[in-house]
């Protein structure tokens, strides 16, 4: 049972480190005026909730499975995750707003934010290897 949790959690994982791959690829064509503001928050916009879902499955997993650890390492990451979804302003497009992405710097927090991501995701995608093939011996 504990290998099929670390083969899920790599799994999902995995995704997320695409996740964050995107969206620092479509960030910085924004920054460099590949495409506008407009079609850059709608591409991410639209992967927000599927992030969210995932990184918080995994969370509620390893607290149901009882790897205290894991579940401790993440609970910040889909806290913030929550919080972000959940305090989006009226009238905002979503996380990603079009008309405040380039005001107060949002653009390289919203940048510095997916880099941070992407390593916290590397760090768990290597912690899942570790775990996974632990289990998968001591079975």
């Amino acid at each position: 049972m504990e290998a099929v949790v670390f083969v899920f959690s790599l799994l999902d994982c995995c995704a997320l480190i695409f996740l964050s791959v995107y969206f620092i690829i479509t960030l910085s064509d924004l920054e460099c005026d590949y495409i506008n503001a407009r079609s850059c928050c709608s591409k991410l916009n639209k992967w927000i909730i599927p992030e969210l879902i995932g990184h918080t499955v995994v969370t509620l997993l390893m607290l149901v499975s009882l790897h205290w650890f894991i579940f401790l390492l993440n609970l910040p990451v889909a806290t913030w995750n929550i919080y972000r979804f959940i305090m989006v302003p009226s009238g905002n497009m979503g996380v990603f707003d079009p008309t405040e992405i380039h005001n107060r710097g949002q653009l390289k927090s919203h940048m510095k934010e997916a880099m941070i991501k992407l390593g916290f995701h590397l760090l768990c995608f290597f912690m899942y290897l570790y775990s996974m093939i632990l289990a998968l011996i001591n079975d």
